[in-house]
């Protein structure tokens, strides 16, 4: 049986709470509650009490989401021993970007789907997989691949959020449904890809869409019911239809427009954080649907809470405070990145401050219990604003920060400075460490009539998508250009001078998140897919191991038996795959969907990477005239290039089109139009693309194919053109 206390959660975070249930006279009121035998109960307790820092029990490993372990088995000293000790393949192949958690000697991990494994944390045996079976139609809906960045734990439950909405309670011990609710409406395009919190007896969920036009919100469930106890919009809707709370009408005042037919955006798609020291829950809300400002809100104004850190009440979603990083967001500057909560000493005084560096490239150290804005630094390339003024706490933007000809190109871009992988902190050493990107890009308003309109295709970002086709060049060339145009790179910064500290050396922009340890080490996957140990005080490389795939999540680690692990969940895809998949499209990253554990001594080998790769079939010739050709690109831009790549240049994710054989070419429209392909996640766009369109675009992808077969196929084929 289990031991359910009622006392202060303020005073206990983690794991510790288990540690109170076993002791006495603590000053709470205790009930026995018939839900796990006595063994298991017994077994966690113990363990708990040995050694709280022997397990990852929470998204962030604690409720300050610092990602810093306390464990120091492996340090940098004999780093240098460290192996494979197992690895688990995930039966899906899409992107991965779950942190584990490991609680009592099982690790919970979640694949793309949505789908949950449990496994044994000391052999990767499968103990159970539950399977939300996700309607694969949803894949149209998502901006960036469906992938899940995890899943909670309560008092033996599991919880997670489906890509198609809802939210589901599972019995740790055997994965099976306790409760499963609906979170949105299916009939919109939203999507869940976030881990939910804990946050007392409720747990909080957020979601994605914005860039398909929907309202965000945030929503709490009781975590034994799953009633819902209460929702906060982050935007305000149609004014005519009332304000569900004071904040939103103050929130109305700051729009202009008919913002509402567009959706408004603001989705809290990842960073939720529970403050049970202050009783506050912290939102990272997201960017404007469209992103271009001059069509959602034409007079302009702050547009809250886009951008912001929103602090509410974990118990009745009441509004406290909120900060905004940018706004008047236009650029897909989200607020949505990793949140960390710490205690830093600035000024003389001790302050209790969150952090984030969102996707607008500034540091941001703020009074978690005021929302005052204490400093903020650039800690990336950023040209859009010089900086962010202490008075008022806005960035100065540059005079041409608003200028979408086409030309003017932004940095950070929708890209981000920083985006979803998390930040780690080392209180120790006082550096958080950032896994930062250059992004690069021109955006320009749009002159096509659809992008001037709410609903004028699945992605309407209101911003021209001819914009971001590559140029007409042989691919090792385009390949080139890339490669020298965006990086990324890990930062050391020191949030209370607001610096960096080291900076790793720069290479392709594909950084996993960190994690940091007692034992002075930084972990980040990143370059030439393998996973890194660096010294945390001075950035020196110590260590890496490949891992076959594109890795972004954060690792974690944790102990057993006397024995450090280092685990990471790989599996290459996300929106790096998909929306910039042009980008990716010349190192053909293969995904290989897998949790890797290592320990000291490790000795066991990855299989060979298995080679995908098939020759191109040779293309039918064009048959239409080069003005529907030139339309056709036009139509792909701005209906399917966000899945199948600018410019034909996917990620690896999405069919690429060029390589379609002939029996596809003759159902053409019967995908396009008719939906045939629906559960494969092709939807039909008929609502959005003419039969003329569709025959277009099959003229460009031909086009396009028998370029490439050219190219590179010409001569192995014997000559043919």
């Amino acid at each position: 049986m289990r031991i359910k206390v009622s006392c202060s959660v303020g005073q206990l975070s983690g794991l510790a709470l288990l540690v109170v249930m076993a002791l006495p006279n603590v000053g709470c009121d205790a009930e026995e509650v018939n839900s796990v035998p006595d063994d298991a109960a017994s077994k966690a307790t113990a363990s708990a009490i040995e050694d709280t820092s022997t397990e990852w029990p929470l998204h962030g490993l604690d409720y300050k989401e610092q990602r810093f372990a306390s464990l120091d088995l492996i340090d940098v000293d004999n780093v240098k021993g460290l192996g494979l000790s197992w690895y688990f393949d995930m039966d899906t192949r899409r992107g991965v970007e779950a942190t584990p958690l490991m609680i009592d000697g099982v690790l919970y991990v979640t694949g793309s789907w949505s789908v949950v494994y449990a496994l044994d944390a000391k052999t990767g045996r499968l103990r159970w997989r539950y399977d939300p079976e996700v309607p694969r139609e949803f894949l149209a809906k998502t901006c960036c691949d469906v992938v899940n960045r995890g899943v909670a734990y309560h008092d033996g439950m599991i919880f997670v959020g489906a890509t198609d909405g809802r939210l589901i309670a599972l019995d740790a011990m055997t994965g099976e449904v306790v409760w499963q609710t609906l979170t949105t409406d299916q009939t919109k395009p939203y999507t869940i890809t976030g881990a939910p919190r804990i946050a007392k007896n409720n747990v909080i969920i957020g979601n994605g869409g914005a860039e398909l036009g929907v309202r965000g919100y945030v929503s709490a469930y009781d975590v034994r019911s799953g009633e819902m106890s209460w929702r906060f919009y982050t935007v305000p809707g149609n004014p005519a239809d009332g304000f569900e709370n004071e904040a939103m009408q103050r929130a109305a005042e700051t729009w202009t427009g008919q913002w509402w037919k567009w959706g408004g955006g603001g989705t809290v798609w990842d960073s939720i954080v529970y403050d049970p020291e202050l009783e506050l829950l912290y939102l990272g809300v997201g960017n404007g649907s469209p992103w271009n400002q001059e069509l959602r809100s034409p007079e302009g104004g702050d547009n809250l809470y886009l951008a912001s850190i929103v602090a509410v009440r974990p118990e009745t979603g009441e509004y406290v405070w909120h900060y905004q990083t940018t706004p008047g967001e236009t650029w897909d500057f989200t607020a949505t990145q990793h949140i960390m909560l710490a205690e830093l000493e600035i000024e003389g005084v001790s302050r209790k401050v969150l952090m984030q560096a969102p996707k607008n490239g500034f540091f941001y150290v703020i009074d978690r219990e005021t929302g005052e804005l204490l400093s903020a630094n650039a800690y990336t390339t950023v040209n859009w604003a010089t900086g962010i003024d202490p008075a008022t706490g806005r960035p100065i933007e540059t005079p041409d920060a608003r200028t979408f000809d086409g030309k003017h190109v932004v940095v950070p871009s929708n890209g981000g400075g920083h985006n979803w992988p998390p930040m780690s902190y080392n209180p120790e050493l006082g550096l958080v460490y950032i896994p930062t990107m250059v992004f690069p890009a021109a955006f320009k308003s749009p002159t096509a009539e659809g992008d001037r309109n709410p609903g004028g295709g699945f992605w309407n970002t209101g911003f021209d998508r001819m914009g971001s086709s590559p140029p007409e060049l042989p691919e090792d060339e385009i390949n080139q250009i890339l490669d020298q145009a965006y990086s990324g790179q890990l930062v050391a910064w020191d949030p209370v001078r607001q610096e960096a500290r080291w900076l790793g050396v720069a290479g392709r922009p594909m950084m996993g998140g960190t994690l940091a340890t007692a034992g002075g080490i930084v972990f980040q996957p990143g370059k030439g897919g393998r996973l890194y140990a660096y010294d945390g005080a001075s950035g020196e490389e110590l260590w890496s191991h490949e891992t076959q795939t594109g890795a972004m999540a954060a690792p974690i680690t944790y102990a057993i038996g006397g024995e450090q692990y280092i685990a990471i969940a790989v599996g290459f895809g996300g929106g790096f795959a998909a929306e910039g998949g042009v980008v990716a499209h010349g190192w053909k990253i293969p995904n290989i969907s897998r949790v890797l554990v290592f320990k000291l001594g490790g000795e066991v080998e990855l299989p060979p990477v298995e080679d995908r790769t098939r020759p191109m079939p040779k293309p039918a010739p064009v048959t239409a005239s080069a003005e529907v050709v030139a339309h056709g690109k036009v139509v792909y831009q701005r209906q399917c290039s966000y899945c199948h790549g600018d410019g034909l240049r996917t990620g690896g994710l999405n069919p690429d089109l060029r390589w379609s054989p002939a029996g596809i070419h003759a159902i053409w429209a019967d995908i396009v139009l008719g939906g045939v392909m629906a559960r494969n996640g092709m939807v039909s766009f008929a609502e959005y693309v003419t039969a003329e369109d569709a025959e277009a675009i099959r003229q460009y992808v031909l086009s396009a194919a028998g370029r490439k077969y050219r190219q590179e196929y010409a001569e192995s084929a014997g000559g043919a053109d």
